[in-house]
């Protein structure tokens, strides 16, 4: 039998959401992808919503620029 608890940790077809359930945790950067500027990632707040304080082009999280490589 399926308890609730198993209902909850995944969507209708069994997978854990468009981030695979995935997250960076707190800490790290937020990276802007044309200069390359860094700024400290602050938590609850993406990272792409964020506008690069030195070009104005749209930043990213720093472990997505990585994996990208």
């Amino acid at each position: 039998m399926i308890n609730s608890a198993e209902i909850m940790n995944t969507g209708r077809r069994g997978g854990r959401g468009r981030k695979k359930g995935g997250s960076f945790g707190p800490g790290g950067y937020c990276v802007c992808t044309k200069c390359g500027k860094k700024v400290p990632h602050k938590k609850s707040v993406e990272c792409t919503t964020l506008k690069c304080p030195e070009c104005g082009n749209t930043m990213i999280r720093e472990e997505l620029l990585e994996s990208r490589k």
